[in-house]
């Protein structure tokens, strides 16, 4: 495998060792690039595009988004039952906004149809109207962003192609290293006097090598979201303590459900942690039943429970007690221990907090939880997330973060024109492969990948495997013909 990745190309020739290492790494980066090159395309458009949502659903949906100022706000319960007036159906989750500018969103999974999210003056209880979120421009850009719009399998695609542009990154970089008299003009920047297949080597080089540091940042800061590496990294934050926070641990009951699961979106470093569960009073166990009875395909904590609504306005006033103030998320509860939960998730993760409210006696359910007790995992974990996305220091985070994103389609397009121009009529055009490379050293880093993203480390032995295949089919019929 280290000699000759991917099988197919040109007889094998012996040059000296440092020919033969450069060459295997050309090959390595040239096969990794023309497998995960469209998959990148995409996940760079649609990552610039999520970059600005904000700014786009203000655009698009103005008379959604915006509204007159006002000093206070109607209860709570008035904006559920306006929007589940407007949309009949199960509520699940109310956004309020920072400003006082700016709409309520009520979360709707209709009786029929899809979710929508409902927009509601929070002055007034006046419904604005509603989305589809995966019908809309960012929905759209979020869902290709996760799995291209294949289910599971495209999750799995999208994070095997992260996991190679990694080995696209080390390899890129050791290709444009000098290997002999250093010159800035094509290393650090391209020649003006370059045409052809120099202009575009003169091209990718300068760029890859600029960028190369924010574009391996939105890799290992996206794997947290990943199918495979995502829970693995959960866990072992779990288990040595440096995840969600200890006070958690209290709330691991036979039962429990993850807060992901219970709740759909909620901050990373909470996605596996325990969700807490009311203490449900003898007089409300018959009606369990019932509740359950008819709910239907709804969305993670959806309920129509006139209760539940109504303790909604009990919730924020215990909120403000506790000085809660500006955008929040709360989370209705669903079932008959479940829990009124509210977190906030602010760009700057320092300010993120959660709190639990038993659905009954309406206390508080355990401490509030705070940034400051996440692990060391789960604080960089949120830090990296919000950089990711751009949020961190408002617009320069954007503008930095779209830098690698339009790095990306230069990069591809640079690459495949040198492909296109040194590559033979009718032929792929593959660096041949040369024997003698001493790649000791780069076959151990791709073990240790390959155990730190399994995915990754599958794919490696699946391409070993063929490897060998194929050189072996190569050396019988080498044998027969002799």
């Amino acid at each position: 495998m280290p000699h000759n990745p991917f099988g197919a190309g040109r007889a094998i020739v012996r040059p000296n060792a440092s020919a033969a290492f450069h060459r295997t790494i050309w090959r390595w980066h040239f096969w990794a690039g023309l497998l995960v090159a469209p998959i990148l395309l995409m996940l760079s458009l649609t990552g610039a595009i999520y970059l600005f949502n904000d700014e786009l659903n203000d655009a698009f949906y103005p008379e959604l988004r915006f509204v007159a100022p006002h000093d206070t706000n109607v209860p709570m319960s008035r904006m559920i039952e306006a929007a589940l007036t407007a949309y009949p159906g199960s509520a699940s989750r109310v956004d309020m906004p920072d400003t006082g500018d700016r709409s309520a969103v009520v979360f709707v999974q209709p009786t029929e149809g899809p979710p929508r999210r409902v927009a509601v003056d929070p002055g007034t209880g006046h419904v604005l109207g509603s989305v589809v979120y995966d019908r809309t421009l960012v929905g759209w850009a979020d869902a290709m962003h996760r799995s291209i719009l294949m289910g599971v399998f495209g999750e799995r695609l999208v994070e095997l192609a992260v996991s190679w542009a990694l080995v696209l990154l080390v390899t890129g970089v050791i290709l444009w290293w000098p290997r002999g008299r250093f010159t800035a003009a094509g290393t650090l920047w391209p020649r003006t006097s370059g045409r052809g297949r120099r202009f575009w080597r003169d091209l990718h080089g300068p760029v890859g090598v600029w960028t190369v540091a924010l574009i391996g940042f939105l890799i290992v800061t996206g794997l947290p979201w990943a199918g495979v590496s995502g829970p693995l990294i959960h866990r072992v934050g779990a288990a040595l303590g440096v995840g969600y926070p200890p006070s958690f641990r209290q709330y691991n009951i036979p039962h429990s459900m993850p807060m992901k699961a219970a709740l759909g979106d909620v901050p990373w470093t909470l996605e596996d942690a325990p969700l807490p569960r009311s203490r449900m009073p003898h007089s409300a166990m018959p009606a369990m039943s019932g509740e359950h009875a008819d709910h239907g395909p709804e969305m993670p904590g959806a309920t129509h429970d006139p209760a539940v609504i109504r303790g909604t306005d009990r919730v924020t006033g215990i909120l403000r007690t506790h000085g809660w103030s500006g955008s929040y998320r709360l989370f209705l509860p669903k079932g008959a221990d479940g829990v009124y939960t509210v977190f906030t998730y602010p760009d700057r993760p320092v300010g993120q907090k959660t709190l639990y409210i038993d659905r009954y006696s309406f206390r508080q359910i355990g401490p509030e939880v705070h940034y400051a007790e996440y692990g060391i995992v789960g604080r960089a974990v949120e830090s990296g997330v919000q950089l990711h996305m751009g949020n961190y220091f408002g617009r320069a985070n954007q503008l930095l973060m779209l830098i690698p994103c339009i790095a990306i389609w230069v990069l591809t397009f640079s690459g495949v024109a040198m492909w296109w121009k040194r590559r033979p009529a009718g032929r792929v055009g593959a660096p041949p492969a040369l024997s003698g490379a001493r790649v000791g050293g780069l076959l151990l880093s791709l073990v240790v990948a390959g155990i730190a993203l399994p995915l990754f480390g599958m794919s490696l032995v699946v391409i070993g495997v063929l490897d060998r295949a194929l050189l072996w089919g190569r050396r019988r019929v080498a044998i027969e013909q002799a």
